[in-house]
């Protein structure tokens, strides 16, 4: 999962870009990226780390220019080299920088086509053969200046060759930003503008949170399918590229990794997992009547108001148990099993006051992998807990993400190919119970009824996109489980600083 930002100014965007980028945090630490433009030439800063560590005070001054891209990523099939950090950039034609949210699913025969249309990718990651797609069809166009025809045919070639899932924003010296989203409109991205006395002001981002937090108003999402192209004037251009577009967001923006303060395909987040938190309370009163829980407890932050909305729906008592370290990443999207499992304990502390002597359910947003979940009931156990049950808010996690979620390999996944008991005496609980998938689809669908469908494929295997089998299945699963990502993580480069590549 990564996020992106692009914006097209009255003034300098440096600070703009960085500020929205530290608000999208949340959706990648591994490497963070700003490309501005000035006058003919990119400004770039690229490198490993998090966005306050990657850009000091000499880039920012540095990174002039009235427009400009940003990024923030965590790989999921690609290395975690800084060579790898986004945006790309391309010379020909024009000179174009790109930042993708997403993951293509035909990646090989994209590379294919590339190298038929003598275009170099000197990386493993799909965003760079996406921009030399993109920079390839806009090769075609006839004259030095794009219009916003030349563009929106490029973006509805591009919708036609590549499949999976992507949201973009792309920089084009000399003429503007332009910004599309996949025909299903898996991975969210959204429009804003701010009024200035000089004229308007526009920005993209994958979440509305990020218009927010730089005084930008919120337009509305971009549909799926649907292509923004944004001229350096300030000029506002919008068409549907994709033949037949249909929605079907992804469910688990919803569950886990949006920010509830961000709505997404007018639905709030906040609201979605409000909404989960009732279904689940009433799912386990129904099945657990005569249980014996004393309090309710979540696993900070993001299952806080799932839990509390259990609690009230139970009447039973909310309690904050543990207390987060909010300096720790989120363990979900660390690389490596050993850095996941190093982090728990310093990420988390119980309150013995909270366990001691108690029946307490846990509850969590989701269980992928298992470990982390099985720690946090040891620890409840440490801190005095009588028994701990434990209670999710998203169904059993069968199958792997391959469209833009880093969720491992099947063998890697606790609830492939077993059963709740089963999982329960692996993670080691008194008792478990998972959202079930429709219940899950209505909290969501309830904020906005007017989407009749998700991107679920993790909970049943389903991928919308209609490409996905056993081949591509094990082909992802040579690139993502934790051996190859240890071995890639040998291949880490140092950090790139490009500061003037001038149009040629």
């Amino acid at each position: 999962m990564c996020g992106i930002v692009g914006i097209v100014g009255q003034s300098s965007v440096n600070q703009t870009i960085y500020d929205a980028l530290t608000v999208l945090q949340h959706r990648g630490q591994d490497a963070a990226g700003i490309v501005t433009v000035d006058g003919y030439a990119f400004r770039l800063r690229k490198a490993n780390g998090l966005v306050k560590d990657v850009f000091e005070a000499k880039h920012m001054q540095r990174l002039q220019g009235h427009s400009g891209i940003g990024h923030v990523r965590y790989p999921t099939a690609g290395s975690s080299s800084a060579s790898e950090a986004q945006p790309f950039y391309v010379n020909s034609p024009f000179g174009i920088s790109l930042a993708h949210n997403g993951n293509l699913t035909n990646t090989v025969q994209l590379r294919e086509r590339l190298l038929q249309q003598r275009r170099h990718v000197s990386t493993t990651s799909d965003s760079e053969v996406l921009l030399n797609l993109l920079a390839d069809e806009l090769q075609h166009t006839t004259t030095q200046h794009l219009s916003s025809d030349d563009v929106f045919k490029a973006i509805s070639k591009v919708h036609e060759i590549a499949r999976g899932a992507y949201a973009v924003c792309a920089m084009v010296i000399g003429h503007g930003l332009m910004a599309f989203r996949d025909p299903f409109g898996i991975r969210p991205l959204v429009i804003g503008k701010h009024e200035t006395d000089t004229g308007t002001e526009y920005m993209v981002a994958s979440e509305s949170v990020a218009l927010d937090a730089v005084g930008f108003e919120f337009m509305r999402d971009v549909a799926p399918g649907e292509a923004v192209y944004i001229t350096l004037e300030g000029e506002l251009f919008t068409r549907q590229c994709a033949h037949t577009p249909s929605y079907a967001p992804c469910i688990f923006e919803f569950v886990y990794f949006a920010r509830p303060d961000s709505t997404i395909d007018n639905i709030s987040v906040y609201s979605s997992r409000v909404n989960m938190g009732t279904m689940l309370g009433e799912k386990i009163k129904k099945e657990w009547e005569d249980h014996d829980i004393d309090v309710v407890i979540p696993i900070p932050e993001t299952s806080c108001d799932i839990a509390l909305e259990i609690a009230r729906n139970m009447d039973l008592p909310y309690r904050q148990g543990f207390v987060k370290n909010r300096y720790i990443g989120r363990t979900f999207i660390m690389p490596g099993q050993q850095e996941r499992k190093k982090s728990v304990r310093r990420k988390l502390n119980a309150i013995g006051a909270e366990f001691k002597g108690k029946n307490v359910l846990l509850v969590d947003d989701s269980i992928v992998r298992g470990t982390t979940s099985e720690q946090i009931i040891e620890m409840a156990r440490d801190a005095g807990a009588k028994k701990v049950y434990f209670a999710s808010a998203a169904p059993e996690i069968r199958f792997p993400n391959v469209y833009g979620i880093d969720m491992p390999t099947t063998n890697e996944l606790i609830a492939h190919g077993r059963d709740v008991e089963e999982i329960t005496k692996l993670i080691g609980a008194d008792g478990m119970i998972f959202q079930s998938l429709p219940d899950l689809i209505e909290a969501v669908r309830q904020e906005n009824p007017a989407i009749k469908r998700f991107e679920t494929s993790v909970f049943d295997g389903k991928y919308v996109t209609n490409d996905v089998d056993q081949a591509y299945l094990d082909h992802i699963t040579q690139l993502r489980n934790d051996d190859a990502k240890a071995n890639r993580s040998k291949d880490i480069g140092t950090n790139l600083e490009m500061h003037n590549v001038c149009h040629p």
